[in-house]
């Protein structure tokens, strides 16, 4: 049994206190402290973790300034218990709408490429389809809080974000070069997710993500599509080709329905 599991129920006491306040406006209010400690009798986690929230419009370009901007940091645990009482006031990823992310890391670690802790690492990437986030992103927060991935202190964070066609689950490391540390943390993601043998999985280093955040002109968007093209498993792209004439049967009856409405409203 994992060692969150038997704390889980204990945290009905106090839960008047509010983790994260939502103002009128929609924006979050960060009531976060100083200094975060486990409070006396609480189980302390080895480290402290902050979570944030982001959420842009995506017809915006993204870049560093307007991601700083967009990113709010909600509060930091430090304890099983503080993560509970936290937790339990978040609204699950499966219900939260458009182009949103909730980020979990260590205290002192910004979710972001830039970051000195980040910017030589990589992350592990899975895209899932509708309906899953929520399960996945609890199964990943508690392994990763609960040491399951024994690779020292190469953990830095994780990240589920919620898009329009699917969700995507990311755990970020601070040695893309270290294959090793690499390997074990996919060995260990495909064990506490009990994921099926032929799930698909990507490594990218953060190096590669700044390199290509915002292409700026089409030479520079080709040459990304092709490399990200030949990254896919032949498996995954033979599946893309097959649903495309269904994909673009479900566009066309869109389209039309579309147009069926608009008469209508004339």
């Amino acid at each position: 049994m994992n060692q969150f599991e038997h704390l889980k129920e204990d945290d009905t006491e106090d839960q008047d206190e509010t983790v994260c306040n939502r103002e009128e406006d929609g924006s979050i209010n960060n009531n976060r402290r100083k200094t975060v400690s486990p409070a006396a009798g609480e189980h302390p986690l080895q480290y402290n973790y902050t979570l944030w929230y982001s959420r842009r419009t995506p017809s915006r370009p993204a870049n560093t300034q307007s991601y700083e901007q967009n990113i709010r940091q909600i509060g930091t645990v430090a304890s099983v218990e503080q993560f509970w009482k936290f937790y339990s006031h978040l609204v699950r990823p499966g219900d939260l709408t458009g182009h949103s992310d909730f980020h979990l890391f260590k205290e002192g670690i910004k979710p972001m490429w830039e970051d000195e802790a980040n910017k030589n690492g990589g992350k592990w990437i899975i895209r899932l389809r509708k309906g899953l986030a929520s399960r996945f992103w609890e199964n990943i927060i508690l392994a990763m809080l609960g040491e399951q991935f024994m690779v020292g202190e190469e953990i830095c964070g994780v990240v589920v974000s919620i898009r329009f066609q699917e969700d995507i689950l990311s755990i970020w490391n601070k040695t893309a070069s270290d294959q090793v540390t690499t390997s074990r943390i996919r060995d260990t993601l495909r064990r506490v997710l009990n994921l099926p043998p032929n799930t698909i999985m990507e490594y990218k280093t953060h190096n590669d993500s700044l390199k290509y955040d915002s292409p700026t002109n089409l030479t520079q968007l080709h040459q990304l599509c092709q490399e990200e093209w030949a990254k896919m498993n032949p498996t995954y792209c033979g599946k893309v080709v097959e649903g495309y004439p269904k994909c673009l049967t479900q566009v066309k009856q869109f389209k039309r329905q579309c147009y069926q409405i608009l008469i209508e409203c004339m």
